[in-house]
């Protein structure tokens, strides 16, 4: 019988202990013991989902303490009232921001003490109780909360804007069957502006064509003309661009697929008149209007035909008109005009016809220009060609 009950009193001796010391941790870990603690209360205007006693408190990440006690507010059901323990030296401010966060897999709560302004002074009550600070709103929202408070929002837009976003889903409805009706014409539209942009020649799709010019001339009795200018000329839309234009039926602006200029036709058209000019070498100097010079006489000109005409034969037409202008007046004008069968619309087929039409006016214009412009005043009047003399050579 004493043996029993020695037994007894020493298993509940060791209970005992054990119970103290689980106390005696409990007690230094929620601010007893021997270290000084700074005491908060923190007031929450929304919940707290998952705030425990002990939950941990940090400040600017570092933990400096833990929650020692949560209370409701008997005057406002909104309101949570959590006292937290934490290290003195923690530099918490009047504005230090108060919020929550969720951390680890399990997603436990922590409050977060963050910042604050080094000249604030420190919070403070005058009553005994512990200085109050204020979360921010929705601190205590989980993210699961946030979420879902964010899918309400949106069904709300949803629902009060349903009929727009249907009538929004209608006109890209029509806007995609109209793409699909005139699908051909959007191919048109990009395959045109690859042209322009010499992506299609770039990929080796479309080849490119230039004009020649006019090399052989008869030679020239008597001195050479005096200095001339030669404008790019004037030309409609519909030739001022790199196409080798086709007249079809019902279309007087359609071009070639296969081909094109190797620059816009007026450039091109400029640049080879001037380049037969000098070939020809009845004239002092050939140039376009620059600054400085200083020219006897201006061949203008204005593009009128430079197409292929499908029907009732395929034939290539070039049409332009000329005038040469002197001391301000129009000293001479004439239309000049040339048609050339040709085998195909092809490209190829198509600018060797253009180039053999642009040959024959071009060579007829260099011609009249000779027959129309007389030497410099200056000029001696034995200055000769080194060619054999020739007749002096007139408009075909």
């Amino acid at each position: 019988m004493e043996t029993r009950a020695r037994y007894l009193a020493i298993g509940l001796f060791t209970l005992a202990v054990i119970a103290a010391g689980f106390g005696f941790v409990y007690w230094l870990y929620s601010g007893g013991g021997f270290r000084e603690r700074a005491v908060y209360q923190i007031r929450f205007d929304s919940p707290v989902s998952g705030l425990l006693v002990g939950s941990a408190v940090l400040f600017n990440g570092i933990r400096v303490g833990e929650v020692v006690d949560l209370d409701l507010t008997s005057a406002d059901p909104k309101q949570v009232n959590a006292t937290i323990a934490i290290d003195p030296a923690a530099p918490v401010r009047a504005d230090t921001v108060v919020g929550m966060d969720f951390q680890g897999l399990t997603g436990a709560p922590v409050i977060l003490l963050t910042g604050g302004s080094p000249t604030a002074p420190a919070p403070w009550a005058t009553d005994g109780t512990p200085p109050v600070l204020v979360a921010e709103p929705n601190s205590g929202q989980s993210m699961t909360q946030a979420a879902r408070a964010t899918l309400q929002r949106l069904d709300t837009i949803l629902a009060d804007n349903s009929k727009p976003l249907g009538d929004v889903i209608a006109n890209f409805k029509t806007f995609s069957d109209a793409l699909a009706r005139n699908s051909d014409k959007v191919d048109s539209v990009v395959a045109g502006l690859e042209r322009m942009t010499g992506g299609a020649v770039a990929s080796g799709k479309l080849p490119i064509y230039t004009l020649t010019a006019v090399r052989k001339f008869p030679p020239l009795q008597g001195p050479k003309r005096g200095q001339i200018v030669i404008p790019e000329p004037s030309a409609l839309m519909s030739l001022s661009s790199d196409k080798i234009l086709i007249a079809k039926e019902g279309s007087e602006g359609a071009s070639i697929d296969d081909a094109q200029w190797s620059d816009n036709l007026p450039v091109l058209f400029q640049a080879k008149v001037i380049e037969s000019f000098e070939d020809s070498g009845y004239f002092q100097a050939v140039s376009r209007p620059i600054d400085g010079f200083d020219a006897d006489v201006q061949v203008l000109t204005e593009l009128r035909t430079f197409r292929i005409a499908s029907a009732p034969e395929p034939t290539a037409a070039v049409a332009f008109s000329a005038k040469i202008l002197s001391g301000g007046r129009i000293k001479a004008t004439r239309v000049f005009e040339a048609t050339v069968p040709i085998a195909a619309t092809d490209g190829a087929a198509a600018a060797a016809g253009l180039n053999k039409a642009f040959d024959d006016t071009v060579k007829a214009l260099v011609l009249w220009a000779a027959a129309n412009i007389g030497p410099p005043a200056a000029a001696a009047p034995n200055e000769t060609r080194d060619a054999a003399p020739a007749p002096n050579p007139v408009a075909p």
